[in-house]
């Protein structure tokens, strides 16, 4: 009997120690949801000491939205909530639609998602990415009717460009998409980024080839500024 129970403890522990890692180890995949965990509570401690309205302007996505510190200027006077998490890809937002969208009971919603769902570091195809994104579209129809989407294109860089191929079909099945239905749009912020010769301009990236600087941003914020005001109607 004893004997019996000691099988049962070690069982039971070796379980537990199993389990344990599975979920250790999501907290440092970035594949996987739980990476953002402590971003998403970040996000949620920010609106529980200053509550933000509804029916503004959503911006989600991931870092390329996140490092955009000056958003509020740029859209000025558009009232605008950023909610970017670094590193994240479309399904990751789809996980967190409860916390990271839901909420806000925004009157629009712009999403820039792509970039790190066709890195080389992901497994995703095309298609699976296309899947969530019409994933998130069907969400919104659904829990917030009234709720307009604005697709930004993935955009090209040197520290990704060997994945531009598939950013790029990506991009044209994203356009094709967000035209198929009155309450999407989709805004090319891709092409302003490539210098003559077709390949990503060193004027509008930081050192890192991926991310945008301030004159980047710039580019962006005329481009991305007069989609952003076509959709948003406040009541």
């Amino acid at each position: 009997m004893r004997n019996r129970r000691i099988k049962l403890i070690t069982g039971a522990l070796i379980l537990f120690s199993v389990a344990g890692c599975f979920l250790f180890k999501g907290y440092w995949d970035p594949k996987s949801p739980l990476f953002f965990k402590g971003a998403i509570a970040a996000f949620e401690e920010a609106d529980a000491q200053n509550p933000p309205a509804k029916g503004q302007i959503l911006f989600v996505g991931s870092s390329s939205f996140r490092f955009w510190r000056t958003l509020e200027t740029d859209m000025a006077p558009l009232p605008v909530l950023n909610r970017g998490f670094g590193g994240s890809m479309m399904d990751h937002v789809n996980y967190y639609f409860d916390r990271v969208v839901m909420p806000y009971e925004p009157a629009l919603i712009v999403v820039y998602e792509g970039d790190n769902d066709l890195a080389a570091y992901s497994d995703k195809t095309v298609d699976e990415v296309m899947e969530d994104f019409t994933n998130f579209s069907l969400r919104v129809f659904k829990e917030l009717p009234g709720t307009k989407i604005l697709y930004v294109s993935i955009k090209p860089s040197k520290a990704r460009w060997d994945r531009w191929f598939l950013m790029n079909e990506a991009n044209e099945r994203l356009a094709a998409f967000a035209g198929s239905h009155p309450m999407m749009a989709y805004v090319d912020a891709a092409s302003v980024l490539l210098n003559e010769a077709g390949e990503p301009n060193d004027d509008y990236f930081i050192s890192d080839d991926l991310h945008l600087n301030k004159q980047g941003y710039a580019i962006w914020a005329q481009t991305i500024k007069p989609a952003v005001m076509a959709m948003f109607q406040p009541e």
